[in-house]
């Protein structure tokens, strides 16, 4: 797997990427509960769920986040890495069956005052089921390096490339 240097001055805001579609399986379900130990009935009591709201199983929100996350992620940036994710929330619930989308957008560019070296960068993630209905939204907060510079004899700086 290749990667290419991509650094904070270069991000666009408003620009965005969609991805293809994920089915969500039972499977995944399973072994989500598994990993999690989160073996809530609205996941896996089918008996239970057709007396609830929804009639049917629902997956479990961190898997969504989980999977809709992977979806975005694409060829390596080596100057960026994740800071974590801001205003998580579940908006409809996702079954067996459904079939997510992920927009990833850039929001919003800002100083990152601790490293001046590097800047935040905002990307809105929005996953949609087959019926392009916003299933869940977040945002992801990566640091981003800046582009590395020199002073010139003026002491400007000047970009090294």
């Amino acid at each position: 797997m290749g990667s290419q240097s991509i650094f904070f001055e270069q991000y666009e805001t408003g620009s965005s990427r969609e991805t293809t579609g994920r089915t969500i399986t039972e499977t995944d379900i399973v072994i989500h509960a598994g990993q999690t130990g989160d073996f809530y009935p609205h996941h896996m009591d089918a008996e239970w769920c057709k007396t609830q709201e929804f009639k049917q199983r629902i997956a479990h929100g961190t898997l969504i986040f989980s999977v809709g996350i992977g979806m975005t992620a694409g060829e390596m940036n080596p100057e960026a890495l994740s800071y974590g994710y801001d205003r998580l929330r579940f908006i409809k619930p996702v079954f067996i069956g459904d079939t997510i989308y992920v927009k990833a957008s850039i929001k919003e560019k800002r100083d990152y005052p601790k490293r001046p070296d590097y800047g935040v960068i905002v990307e809105l993630v929005e996953a949609f089921n087959q019926h392009r209905e916003l299933v869940m939204v977040c945002e992801h907060l990566l640091l981003v390096r800046r582009e590395p510079y020199l002073s010139d004899e003026d002491g400007a700086p000047k970009i090294v490339s």
